[in-house]
């Protein structure tokens, strides 16, 4: 969308400036995570190194949460990553056949091993249908990707959007299919193919995608165990790290181990009774805060474990009566549309969940 591979638009191209609106955030809202939304903000070394120098000279304990190809994390240690404060990675694991340049050679299972080890978080990325696979080999691809049991994963259709190439090429070949068939609201990737695919038809995708979060789930369980885990993994390892910043860092990042999370586990080994595999993997998590963390632990687990068992339930009841989640909905504006006249309405910002609350834009 802005021209071409390798082309992008930079907002700040130096650590220095960066680090002066993080300051700013850090000022007026007490923010001490930041989401950078870059797409592999690491590839830029000299600005991201620039920052580490400045965080490190100015004493900050930040969490970054970002996202990065598996081939630019190579470009830095480990022990610079945790010195940034990368928290959160979200990272593209396309599958064993993928042809992107930046997974070429990567061994992306123990990268992501070695990132959990060290408290490092990671939401999984992974495309299907990419590279045109089968009914036979779709289980397949879904399974590598279960199999690194990242904390979060993100299953998607490969979707040709306006203003890409993969966009042209559909549209050149007339394999775009039209509103009627599929509303552009539903163009997003996670629900049906906007174009006709050579191998799957009338919507035997959305099954696929379903049962890949499914057996997600079925295999490395709720996302809260999963990040509990590696929580306490990054505790025990740079729990009595040599610099303050990253000490400061884990223990604002591992703050609820010993009580909510025990508590979520707890709650989950009896909520999964019905698959002993990973249930024995929910106890071990468990256990390790607990002889980590001794008695304040051990009490909280159940006590904060009875409290969620009973919500999930009402909660199921809930859902099973009809219930959907359907959050409320708001956007902003830079400016009124009429460029500011005195007579001009309120923009809209808010649009409830009934007819009867929403606010018009006009």
């Amino acid at each position: 969308m802005f021209g071409g591979k390798g082309r992008f638009v930079n907002f700040y191209e130096t650590g220095d400036a960066l680090f002066g609106v993080m300051c700013e955030l850090e000022k007026g809202l007490g923010a001490q995570s930041f989401f950078v939304m870059d797409e592999n903000f690491l590839l830029h070394r000299k600005r991201a190194l620039r920052l580490l120098e400045l965080t490190r000279e100015h004493d900050k304990a930040w969490s970054l949460y970002v996202f990065s190809s598996a081939n630019t994390l190579r470009l830095y240690s480990i022990e610079e990553l945790v010195a940034l404060g990368v928290s959160w990675l979200w990272i593209g694991l396309e599958g064993k056949q993928s042809q992107y340049a930046k997974l070429k050679g990567a061994d992306t299972r123990a990268l992501v091993e070695e990132l959990q080890a060290n408290g490092i978080r990671v939401l999984g990325s992974t495309f299907f249908w990419h590279h045109a696979p089968t009914t036979e080999n779709i289980d397949a691809a879904i399974d590598y990707a279960v199999s690194h049991d990242t904390e979060f994963h993100q299953f998607m259709l490969y979707t040709p959007i306006p203003g890409t190439p993969l966009y042209a090429e559909h549209l050149a070949k007339g394999t775009l299919l039209g509103e009627e068939e599929i509303p552009d609201a539903d163009t997003h990737d996670q629900l049906r193919f906007n174009f006709r695919h050579p191998r799957f038809r009338g919507g035997q995708e959305t099954g696929y995608l379903v049962g890949a979060f499914e057996r997600d789930f079925e295999v490395n369980g709720p996302s809260i165990a999963r990040i509990a885990r590696t929580l306490l993994q990054g505790w025990l390892r740079h729990k009595e790290h040599p610099d303050p910043r990253v000490r400061r860092r884990f223990v604002r990042e591992s703050r609820g181990l010993s009580t909510s999370y025990a508590g979520s586990l707890w709650a989950a080994e009896r909520w999964l009774a019905h698959n002993p595999a990973l249930v024995a993997r929910l106890r071990a998590t468990r256990r390790a805060i607990a002889e980590e963390f001794g008695l304040v632990s051990r009490m909280a687990a159940p006590a904060v474990g009875v409290v969620l068992l009973v919500a999930m339930s009402l909660e199921r009841r809930r859902l099973r009566s009809g219930h959907a989640y359907e959050p409320p909905t708001f956007y902003e504006t830079n400016r009124p549309a009429d460029g500011g006249a005195a007579t001009a309405p309120a923009p809209c910002r808010w649009v409830g969940l009934s007819t009867e609350t929403l606010i018009p834009a006009e």
